[in-house]
């Protein structure tokens, strides 16, 4: 199957809401709708800095396979940017076709065109199909950070004066 990768635009809005619907119907979320999902994913696209895209989508013909969601870091000790993937997610018609890789492989062909480098991801202990598919490109697992989130109420208290 062939997969084209490219960084979404605002025209690709109702794509990027299609995955986003699917995804949080796989990961067992409450279901999105589409329409508001579209809106949302409209102006998240429209808000977007050319330099620092954050969604990669992957379409194999006219469908839309998957996404990769993304940020720029600038550097901390070693003075080189680093690209985090917040998430990647192929949808359930295109696992399996090498749509993941083609995106990892977008991705980090721009890293090394733009001096990015690295990727660096996190991935649920308990999905060991990702764990494989991380594993079989060469990504090493890093035991020195421990991922943490600042959310709901915490969030909140921590943006008071």
């Amino acid at each position: 199957m062939a997969v084209d990768v490219r960084w979404a635009t605002t025209e690709d809005a109702e794509a990027l809401a299609t995955v986003l619907c699917e995804m949080a119907a796989h990961y067992r979320q409450a279901l999105l709708d589409h329409g508001r999902a579209t809106d949302v994913a409209r102006q998240w696209l429209h808000d977007e800095s050319p330099a620092y895209p954050h969604f990669a989508l992957a379409f194999a013909g006219s469908e839309v396979a998957g996404l990769a969601s993304v940020a720029i870091a600038h550097p901390g000790i070693d003075l080189e940017r680093l690209m985090f993937l917040k998430d990647l997610f192929v949808r359930g018609s295109a696992r399996n076709k090498g749509v993941g890789r083609a995106l990892i492989g977008f991705l980090a062909n721009h890293c090394v065109a733009k001096g990015i480098g690295r990727i660096d991801l996190t991935a649920e202990d308990w999905n060991e199909g990702a764990l494989r598919f991380y594993g079989r490109l060469g990504a090493e697992r890093h035991g020195q950070k421990v991922f943490l989130r600042l959310s709901g109420e915490a969030l909140r208290t921590a943006a008071k004066p």
